[in-house]
């Protein structure tokens, strides 16, 4: 699996989760709709690491979620 599907199934897992805040989760949601774009190219990526770090600064966020989300983040930033 490459580092754009690891990031993909790190936020179908947050998604996926109950405790997650819906204004986090449709955050996350539009992540994954730039990621899942064929043609995600580095600033499509720069834009979803905006999105995901301005998330993370959720005060209603578990440390659990928080974590995963900055994995993702490090992942992303190692694909531009």
């Amino acid at each position: 699996m490459g580092k754009k599907e690891a990031v993909i199934s790190l936020l179908d897992g947050v998604i996926k989760d109950r405790g997650v805040p819906k204004n986090v989760k449709s955050s996350v949601e539009e992540a994954l709709d730039i990621l899942r774009n064929p043609n995600a190219n580095n600033i499509k990526i720069a834009e979803t690491v905006s999105i995901l770090d301005e998330v993370t600064n959720d005060p209603n966020l578990s440390v659990y979620t928080r974590t995963v989300l900055w994995d993702a983040v490090s992942k992303l930033e190692a694909l531009k």
